[in-house]
């Protein structure tokens, strides 16, 4: 069957077409992230020499264990469809999980399984936000909460940070920048572009803010949690302030500690209440999470960590090597990365902003990298050492390269 359009008559008013997108889609940004990867690889399949520092994605292949008890399952027949809110042995994992290593107490009806991470924020922001509602967002930020809280009617206030003082959240400014409309507050610690952890009299503070705030509440995305420099340790937000253990909501999920990005595995944990709103949501969206991945997901946690472990051993290394190459590079300021996998320099004096000067590195010296620009920061670029230490190397030289070029 085709459809024929008349044409109208010559004569005939000109017609107002209303366009076919709605407001939201239109102001609503693509991840420049995946864009640029995405880029990276389009040109590497030119045959163009490219070294990409720019995803954010683990380049370990998924433990064998968790690969045999997904394989299990889908030999077993468990491919059917599951519960909107998870598979009830993988929350209760989860919920031990949370109660035995997180320190937050924790059982299964509090938490939800989603299609990753990225789920879990979006179900969130969409049963808690009204039009209206302002959510605060410490910049530099990962790139995806503002577009998100948009897309849920609020309004992002960003809360700038100085690479000066470490990228440290200004608590004078949070406390300044809570009002009548403020809904949430977003912490992410390890923090992703920066790789900051926060410490625990930090959370402390910020606990004591949020005291004198009761309509406020807090997401913690604490999706790099196992990913952390040595002698350096993770705190959840809930477990340090666990008086306001209603407000909190943790997300998490297996990309990166597991190497799992492309199994699309998160959750979600917290108030009773906005929890069952959360699957009602989903169940009107995307159904369960794939049932026989989320076997895989439960032998992930029932399992040795060891896997986990040793990922971050090598992480610690190619972390190190990129902060130690960095610094050798003059002009670039940095501020140590302890968690996550990630570096977030400061561009020379002379530099362009960072989208023109992303460009140029991937131009000039076949260097894939992501602006600042992206997480609030137009300063600075995200380099990922979510890669070899081969390619680590690589792209210092193509970097120090492209800086002297624009010296000159």
């Amino acid at each position: 069957m085709c459809f024929i359009r008349a044409h109208p008559p010559k004569d005939a008013a000109p017609m107002s077409h209303p366009s076919l997108i709605s407001q939201r889609a239109v102001a609503l940004k693509p991840s420049l992230t995946l864009a640029i990867s995405a880029r990276a690889k389009a040109l590497i399949k030119e045959g163009r020499d490219i070294c990409s520092l720019s995803a954010g994605e683990p380049n370990f292949d998924t433990p064998e264990f968790i690969v045999e008890a997904t394989v299990k399952a889908l030999k077993d027949g468990l491919t059917r469809y599951g519960p909107a809110a998870g598979d009830p042995e993988l929350r209760e994992a989860i919920a031990s999980k949370l109660t035995e290593f997180n320190k937050i107490p924790t059982i299964s009806e509090n938490v939800l399984v989603t299609n990753g991470g990225k789920q879990a924020i979006y179900n969130l922001f969409q049963v808690i936000l009204d039009p209206g509602d302002e959510v605060l967002i410490p910049s530099p930020y990962w790139l995806s909460y503002p577009e998100m809280a948009l897309l849920a009617g609020a309004k992002p206030i960003t809360l700038s940070s100085l690479p000066s003082k470490g990228f440290a959240l200004d608590l004078d400014l949070l406390e300044t920048s809570i009002n009548s409309k403020t809904r949430l507050l977003i912490l992410n610690s390890p923090g992703n572009p920066t790789g900051r952890v926060m410490s625990q009299d930090e959370m402390k503070l910020i606990a004591e803010i949020l005291r004198r705030h009761p309509q406020v509440l807090i997401m913690s995305d604490e999706i790099y949690e196992f990913l952390l420099a040595d002698n350096i340790v993770h705190h959840s937000f809930a477990a340090v302030a666990p008086d306001l253990i209603d407000r909190i909501f943790t997300v998490n999920g297996f990309a990166k500690g597991w190497a799992m990005t492309g199994w699309r595995l998160g959750y979600l944990s917290g108030n009773l209440e906005v929890i069952k709103a959360a699957i009602a949501l989903q169940s009107q969206s995307t159904s369960n999470v794939c049932s026989f991945a989320q076997r895989g997901a439960l032998a992930a946690l029932k399992g040795s960590k060891d896997c986990v472990l040793a990922m971050a051993k090598r992480y610690n290394s190619r972390r190190q090597l990129l902060t130690n190459g960095l610094a050798e590079i003059k002009g670039l300021t940095l501020v140590p990365p302890k968690g996550a996998f990630y570096a977030f320099p400061q561009l020379p004096e002379n530099s362009p902003d960072s989208v023109r000067f992303c460009e140029l590195a991937l131009e000039k010296v076949g260097l894939a990298i992501v602006p600042g620009a992206a997480f609030g920061e137009n300063n600075c670029v995200r380099i990922s050492c979510a890669v070899s230490s081969e390619a680590i190397t690589d792209g210092i030289k193509r970097l120090s390269e492209l800086i002297l070029r624009l010296g000159d």
